[in-house]
Formats: structure tokens, C-alpha cells, sequence
């Protein structure tokens, strides 16, 4: 964005100027709030990429609300969530901020990733075969339990041959089988890889729309963005 701009502002959406009123309001509650002891020092360079921080995370809220108008969205149908810090590091700190306190941002991410497929993870080391058996085992310090495939080849011959509860020898190892059943089944994956396909096409769609929708002011920019002045991240 070039030229003087109004002062006040946050930026332009669809080139309709948006007031930094909630930026204010925001960067005054941290002041306020009980961790402001550990908070940059006001007017210092991290204080300022503080607040290009809580500015894009409101711009995006902002850039969410209006979609939600556009596409006719119900905001109330995206229920308050908690991220894991999977998913917080595969949206960025930015869309994960507007994503736990928006309910328009979060309405959107579902419209956004409704039709998002995964692809098959393929067979695990289960999957389609019969599940493979643990095996109970006693012995003079007590009862254990074993997957037969990690056994020594020897006593699994032997303890199939003696049959449950009957004591058998084979080198250092002196174990009754005292039963048998069937090993855990492999993880299903398919929820956890859809899971990631959709932060991946929001994030997409995330950074379409901004670079398309939004335009910034001098001291508001990305916080990563190289050409602002107090970007660390110089090589």
C-alpha cells in the first residue's frame, strides 16, 4: 500500500478501509492482562512485531466475517475449539490464533475443506491380514507377555508343541504358554491424514484470499514479511 493513509487504520478489505479500533483494543487488554510483565517493552522492536501480529490475526477475522456474509455461512455451526500442536503448527500461529477465537473463521475453514479428500494411506502392517497374536507367558520371575514374531524360533516350536501351560526349557528361557490373544490392530490413519489435508487447503485458501482481499499499511505488515524493518529473519 502506497500514499499517506487515515490515521487509525488497519488495513483495506475489498478496499473497504477496516478502523484498528479492535487491534487496540486487543493490544490494550494484553497490556492489561496478568502476563504484560512479560510482554516486549513498549516502542521496542518486539513490541511492534507484537502488534503486526495481533493485526494480521484481526485482519484475518475480519477477512473470515466477511466471507462468512459472501458465502451465507451460519458462524453458530463452528463450535469453540482447543488446537493440539499439530494442527497449530500446520495452520502457523497466525490462522491458529483466528482459528480458536473466531467462530466465523472456523465456519469458514469448514466450507473451505468440505469437499477435501485424503489419499489411502495404504496398508499398515496389519491391515487385511489376520490380526497377529500375543502371547501370555510365565516364567520364575512372573508373567509376561510377547508377540510369538520377537520370540527365539526354538521355543516358539517348543511351546507350540507342549501346548498352553505346559513348561518348557530352550536354552536360558523356562516359560509356560499360559494363553493367546489377539495383538492390537494397526492404527487407522485415514482421520489424522484427512485432518491435515484440510488445514493444509485452508491454509491455501488462507493465503489466496489475503493477498487478494487485503491490503496492508506501513507498520502493520506480516510479521515475517522480509521488507519491513523489524523483521530478525534476515540471511
Amino acid at each position: 500500500m502506497t500514499g499517506a493513509q487515515p490515521a487509525g487504520l488497519l488495513g483495506l478489505l475489498d478496499g473497504r478501509p477496516l478502523p484498528r479500533t479492535e487491534l487496540d483494543r486487543r493490544l490494550a487488554a494484553l497490556r492489561a492482562g496478568p502476563r504484560a510483565t512479560a510482554l516486549p517493552s513498549p516502542g521496542s522492536a518486539e513490541d511492534r512485531q507484537l502488534t503486526r501480529w495481533v493485526a494480521q490475526v484481526v485482519l484475518t477475522e475480519e477477512l473470515c466475517a466477511a466471507e462468512v456474509v459472501a458465502r451465507g455461512l451460519d458462524p453458530g455451526a463452528a463450535p469453540p475449539v482447543r488446537l493440539d500442536q499439530r494442527a497449530a503448527v500446520e495452520l502457523g500461529s497466525i490462522a491458529a490464533a483466528a482459528f480458536e477465537g473466531s467462530a466465523a473463521v472456523r465456519a469458514v475453514y469448514r466450507a473451505v475443506t468440505a469437499e477435501v479428500t485424503a489419499p489411502d494411506p495404504g496398508p499398515g502392517p496389519a491391515l487385511g491380514q489376520p490380526a497377529a497374536e500375543c502371547w501370555q507367558l510365565t516364567g520364575p520371575d512372573g508373567d509376561f507377555e510377547a508377540d510369538p514374531a520377537t520370540l527365539p524360533a526354538g521355543l516358539v516350536r517348543a511351546l507350540r508343541t507342549a501346548g498352553p501351560g505346559r513348561t518348557v526349557t530352550v536354552g536360558p528361557w523356562t516359560v509356560a504358554l499360559a494363553g493367546r490373544r489377539p495383538a492390537p490392530a494397526a492404527p487407522d490413519r485415514s482421520a489424522e491424514l484427512l485432518d491435515c489435508a484440510r488445514r493444509i487447503a485452508f491454509v491455501r485458501w488462507l493465503d489466496g484470499a489475503r493477498a487478494g482481499r487485503l491490503t496492508l499499511v506501513p507498520g502493520l505488515e506480516h510479521p515475517g514479511d522480509p521488507a519491513q524493518p523489524d523483521n530478525h529473519h534476515r540471511h
